[in-house]
């Protein structure tokens, strides 16, 4: 809390570490490795569904698609295969890579060679959740990695947050985000949180 003192498990090592644990969840320190990859994930796909949601609507906004809404996405009748088999083919492959990253934590760096292609072999990195090699196209990781970390938890963070306010704008008003804000902006007197 603000104004006391960090808890001891919580030394300032971690990526956006600044001592906050009210409830002591993380003072068990496997627990603590699982929240630190949780919250990775979580980051991570509160970044790519904030994208996905303000993306389509944008470009047809913009005349240069005509994609749904994310709210109507399930709907959509444009998608390659059905909602059934697309379905399968995603837990299918969701439950590949979360295996992977499962193992991963247990025995860091034990997953890093591809099985189906071989790459990445001989890579000797064992920073669960940062991977390198073919997962690191940019060479990000020959870069102040640290701060890459932190950078990416404070807009995972910023994202998380992000999310609930597109859910709950779409609960409310039943538009998506870029219909939300470009009404905003229209009359930010009358459409507002409070009207």
């Amino acid at each position: 809390m603000p104004g006391r003192p960090a808890p001891a498990h919580l030394d300032g090592s971690l990526p956006c570490d600044y001592g906050f644990d009210p409830l002591s969840l993380g003072k068990d320190p496997e627990q603590l490795k699982w929240f630190v990859q949780a919250e990775l994930m979580h980051c991570r796909w509160a970044m790519l569904g904030l994208a996905g949601c303000v993306a389509p609507e944008l470009l047809t906004k913009i005349g240069m698609a005509d994609l749904p809404n994310w709210i109507d996405a399930g709907n959509w009748d444009g998608y390659w295969l059905g909602a059934g088999p697309l379905f399968f083919v995603q837990m299918a492959m969701m439950n590949w890579a979360e295996i992977r990253r499962w193992e991963d934590m247990k025995n860091p760096g034990s997953m890093n060679e591809d099985p189906l292609t071989g790459a990445n072999k001989g890579d000797t990195n064992t920073d669960v959740g940062y991977p390198k090699g073919l997962f690191d196209p940019m060479g990000y990781s020959k870069k102040d990695v640290e701060k890459l970390k932190r950078k990416e938890i404070a807009n995972g963070r910023l994202a998380m947050v992000a999310m609930v306010g597109v859910f709950t704008q779409a609960i409310t008003t039943g538009e998506g985000p870029v219909a939300n804000l470009s009404a905003h902006l229209a009359d930010p007197g009358h459409v507002n949180i409070f009207m």
